[in-house]
């Protein structure tokens, strides 16, 4: 069935129930995990107002705090996974919009199913908000199992 399980995560109380079940699903099939956290880009309006050496400062602190939440979310993930029996290739997806960073990591994993959550969100709160797991459904070339 399945042999190679992308799971997605922002780290999230929520996330972590995605993570929770992509991990049992995992160890009952005896499949390779990846997990992706992916940090999305720095937009700023400081190249202007405030020059270059200020804005580089910026993003060189941004990429900074986001690996250094990614190495969180991973050292998480990987305890879970262990009480599991399982291994994980942690995939951190820098400067990408989420959806677009779960079907990128997807792809060099060469995943054959993506686990991720879901708020489940309807309505104006959807549409305000956004869906990042209505887009990888939506552009997905692999199956995806939607947690709630």
């Amino acid at each position: 069935m399945y042999q190679r399980i992308l799971i997605a995560t922002d780290g999230s109380e929520l996330a972590m129930k995605g993570v929770e079940q992509g991990l049992v699903l995992a160890s009952q099939l005896k499949a390779q995990v990846a997990v992706v956290t992916v940090s999305e880009p720095i937009v700023t309006g400081f190249d202007d107002a405030l020059g270059w050496g200020a804005a580089n400062r910026f993003s060189t602190d941004y990429q900074k705090a986001q690996d250094e939440a990614a190495q969180r979310i991973f050292e998480g993930v990987t305890q879970r996974a262990q009480a599991h029996g399982l291994a994980i290739t942690p995939v951190h997806v820098r400067d990408r919009y989420a959806a677009e960073g779960v079907i990128e990591a997807a792809a060099e994993q060469k995943a054959d199913l993506i686990v991720m959550a879901s708020h489940g969100r309807r309505g104006l709160g959807r549409l305000l908000i956004g869906s990042q797991t209505h887009e990888v459904l939506t552009h997905s070339q692999v199956p995806v199992l939607v947690v709630r």
